[in-house]
C-alpha cells in the first residue's frame, strides 16, 4: 500500500524541484510581518549547509529553465525584496559569513528619493559585489490596480534610472507586493528581463515558466522541513483567468494529470475540500463571495504539492 501510494504521488511531479525563497528585513524587530531575526537567519543557512543543499546564483536555475534542463532537488536560491538597509546592515554579513549569493530587488523610488529605512546607491553596489541585483518597480504600486499604460512607464522609469546608477541591465523582475494577472505579466515581459518572479508557494522545475518563477517566503520563525516539501503541480488553469468584477468566484476549471482523481480545493476565508476529478478535468461551481482584497484559490492532493491564482479585488 505505502509502495502504491508514492507511486501515484510521482505522477503529480516527474520533474526535480529547486525552491527559491524570499526575505524582506533582518534584525528589524519593528517590522515583525516582514522580519527575519539574525537568530533565525542563521538557524535556516546551518539547516541548508548541514543538510546537504547547495544555494546558487538565481541565474543559474534561470539557465536551467531557458535550456529544458532538470533542477537538482537540492538546489536553493535566495531572493530579498525591496532593498531594506536592514539587508546590509545585519543581514549582508550573514550572507558574506556561509559564502551564499542572492538576488537583491531594487525598490528604485525609495532609493532614488532617499527613504530612510532603504539602501542608497552606494551600498547596492557594494552588496553586487557578492550577489546580483535586479528591479522591484519604481513605486512599488500595487500593479493589478494600474492600467496598462502606468504599468509600463513605472517599469520603464525604474529600467533606466537602474541601468545608469548601476552600470548593467537588469536581469530580474520581481512584482510589487507578489500581485499581478495575466495582463500585468504582459507588459513586464515587453522589457529585456530574463525572468520574473511572483511570490506563490511551490518550488521550480524544468516546466517552470522562467517568467512566473514560484517564490516561498520565510519570515519569523520557520520549519524548513516543511518548506522545502511544497512542489509545483503541474495544471492548466481554464477559470478563472481574472478576478471576477463582481467579487463572486462562480467556477473553478483547471487541467491536470488524469491519474489524478481526487484533490484539495482552496480558497482564502473558505479553507480547504475535496473535489473529485473527471479525466483530468477540475470543475466545480462555487458561486463564492471573494472575502478579502487578496484572495487565493489553490489545489493540491496532498497539500504540498501545489498550484494557486492570486486574485486582486
Amino acid at each position: 500500500m505505502k509502495y502504491l501510494l508514492l507511486l501515484c504521488i510521482s505522477y503529480f511531479y516527474l520533474s526535480a524541484n529547486a525552491h527559491v525563497f524570499v526575505y524582506h528585513r533582518f534584525g528589524d524587530d519593528r517590522h515583525q510581518s516582514t522580519n527575519t531575526t539574525l537568530k533565525e537567519l542563521e538557524k535556516e543557512f546551518q539547516y541548508f549547509k548541514d543538510h546537504g543543499y547547495k544555494v546558487v546564483p538565481m541565474m543559474d536555475i534561470v539557465n536551467k529553465l531557458k535550456n529544458n534542463q532538470e533542477i537538482p532537488d537540492n538546489w536553493v536560491a535566495f531572493n530579498i525584496d525591496d532593498s531594506y538597509k536592514s539587508f546590509y546592515e545585519n543581514g549582508l554579513p550573514l550572507f558574506k559569513k556561509y559564502n551564499y549569493p542572492f538576488t537583491l530587488f531594487v525598490y528604485v523610488e525609495a532609493t532614488q528619493k532617499k527613504y530612510g529605512d532603504f539602501m542608497n546607491w552606494e551600498q547596492i553596489k557594494d552588496a553586487s559585489k557578492y550577489g546580483e541585483i535586479a528591479l522591484h518597480s519604481y513605486a512599488h504600486k500595487h500593479l493589478t490596480k494600474q492600467n496598462s499604460k502606468d504599468i509600463y512607464e513605472d517599469t520603464k522609469l525604474s529600467y533606466e534610472i537602474f541601468e545608469e546608477k548601476m552600470g548593467f541591465k537588469p536581469k530580474g523582475y520581481v512584482y510589487p507586493y507578489g500581485e499581478y494577472d495575466q495582463r500585468v505579466k504582459d507588459v513586464i515581459k515587453q522589457f529585456d528581463f530574463e525572468y520574473i518572479a511572483n511570490q506563490s508557494s511551490g518550488s521550480v522545475n524544468k516546466k517552470s515558466d522562467r517568467f512566473d518563477i514560484n517564490r516561498v517566503a520565510l519570515v519569523g520563525e520557520v520549519n524548513l522541513k516543511e518548506k522545502l516539501r511544497y512542489k509545483t503541480l503541474d495544471a492548466t488553469w481554464i477559470e478563472p483567468k481574472v478576478t471576477p468584477k463582481d467579487g463572486i468566484l462562480k467556477r473553478i476549471k483547471v487541467k491536470v494529470n488524469p491519474n489524478i482523481k481526487n484533490i484539495k480545493l482552496y480558497l482564502s476565508g473558505y479553507g480547504w475540500q475535496d473535489i473529485k476529478v473527471k479525466n483530468g478535468i477540475i470543475d466545480v461551481i462555487l458561486n463564492k463571495k471573494l472575502k478579502f482584497s487578496r484572495n487565493r484559490v489553490a489545489i493540491s492532493p496532498n497539500y504540498y504539492t501545489i498550484s494557486s491564482k492570486l486574485l486582486i479585488k
